[in-house]
């Protein structure tokens, strides 16, 4: 970690859709006061919102850490949730464990992990069912 990095913190509720998304909306809000380039930033902003969704939906919320600096946003998302039991099935596009009512809420469609890998430059994934999940991201802005 850079001596000079930007370390945030946030909180995701669980089970609460009003305000999932209010960490990438910070986030977003942040690295423009800070001039990063807008492709790094919209790639940010996606992958994040996509792993808070997850973790109100799947973990019962969870953490999220960041940290910023002059070459990257690396971003690491944690739960105590139930784990994920085939990482390789939740990463198939369309795959979702989702109740109906999340659903019906326009939520779940098992885009979320897909989606997080394809707008971060680095992504890794490790769950334990019963444990939990770690998901760490990198976005380039350079």
């Amino acid at each position: 970690m850079a001596d000079d990095a930007i370390r945030l913190h946030y909180t995701v509720p669980g089970d609460d859709f009003t305000r999932a998304g209010e960490a990438s909306a910070d986030l977003k809000s942040r690295l423009k006061k800070l001039g990063l380039p807008p492709t790094a930033i919209r790639k940010v902003s996606i992958a994040l919102y996509e792993g808070e969704i997850n973790l109100a939906i799947h973990a019962h919320g969870g953490d999220i850490d960041v940290e910023i600096t002059d070459d990257e946003v690396r971003m690491t998302l944690s739960d105590d949730g139930p784990g994920i039991p085939d990482i390789s099935l939740a990463m198939s596009e369309g795959w979702s464990t989702a109740p109906d009512e999340v659903r019906s809420l326009g939520f779940g469609a098992g885009m979320g992990l897909p989606n997080m890998k394809k707008y971060s430059d680095e992504f890794d994934i490790q769950s334990a069912v019963g444990v939990g999940t770690t998901v760490k991201m990198a976005v380039r802005t350079t």
